[in-house]
């Protein structure tokens, strides 16, 4: 049997003035499930996520986050926009305090929560600073931590490690894995592709405001055409695209076609975007 999904949104309509920011956007998430949402700037993506939360309304469509409204299930889900979002003067500690006490944890478990979610995304030594003293980096891992504080039943990624240094962006990673593996669904957008090789993630391809393309990256990879760059001996090189790269350098080879060097390299994420995101 599958998992109800954590995330169902159907038919998303979302206008403004003229312009159709979501035009029937469709999506679900089960439990346990990273979905990398990806699309070019304008595609829906941002809109998309501030349904969610409940930050804005659709015109049509309906979305539930484990079977509630966004309304009634503020308290399970967790957030870190975009733009950062966070108390300047105030201290990271006095920061988190407040997002923790928001999504309902108090006294003891709250202290808790702070103290193993600073030490996840390390951020122990920053928690008496205040957050407009805090690195890009450290300001992108403490924007996670008021998302991941009460283990959201859905997180919400938007960007969030766009500007993050390489120990930024690691840590936030291994603890979305982690969190993922406990059951939390995981709704990831991003511009970077390599972050949702590591992940592990499922695609939603998202252009004009609806998705085009959903599916594990093996299926949706599938047949997509490879890339062979042959180099000869006199230096130039011979550029090939082809759905088979390992077959087409073989006849190569029985043609009498004697390369210096080789590189083969299969189908990517950037591929399945542009062959998807430009004919659509």
């Amino acid at each position: 049997m599958h998992s109800p999904a954590m995330l169902s949104a159907e038919d998303l309509i979302k206008r403004y003035g003229d312009r159709r920011a979501l035009d029937g956007f469709t999506l679900s998430i089960a439990p346990g499930e990273i979905c990398g949402l990806i699309g070019h700037n304008g595609a829906g993506k941002t809109t998309f996520v501030e349904i969610v939360t409940g930050l804005i309304r659709p015109d049509a469509g309906v979305v539930t986050v484990d079977g509630r409204t966004p309304a009634q299930a503020r308290d399970r889900i967790g957030l870190a926009p975009q733009e950062l979002a966070l108390y300047l003067p105030a201290t990271l500690r006095q920061n988190l305090r407040l997002f923790g006490g928001l999504a309902g944890l108090r006294g003891r478990s709250l202290r808790a929560a702070i103290t193993q979610t600073a030490e996840r995304l390390l951020l122990t030594d920053c928690l008496d600073r205040p957050v407009g003293l805090l690195s890009g980096g450290q300001r992108r891992r403490a924007q996670a931590a008021t998302a991941l504080l009460h283990r959201p039943r859905l997180l919400l990624l938007d960007e969030p490690t766009v500007g993050a240094d390489p120990e930024t962006r690691a840590a936030l990673l291994d603890l979305i894995k982690e969190v993922a593996a406990t059951g939390t669904a995981v709704c990831y957008t991003t511009h970077y592709l390599p972050e949702l090789v590591d992940l592990g993630a499922t695609l939603a391809l998202c252009s004009a405001g609806r998705v085009i393309a959903r599916g594990d990256q093996d299926s949706l990879l599938a047949g997509l055409p490879g890339h062979l760059d042959i180099t000869r001996p006199d230096g130039s090189v011979d550029q090939i695209t082809t759905p088979d790269p390992t077959a087409e350098l073989a006849r190569l080879l029985a043609a009498g076609v004697r390369p210096s060097a080789v590189d083969i390299r299969p189908a990517t994420l950037d591929d399945l975007y542009h062959s998807l995101a430009v004919t659509r």
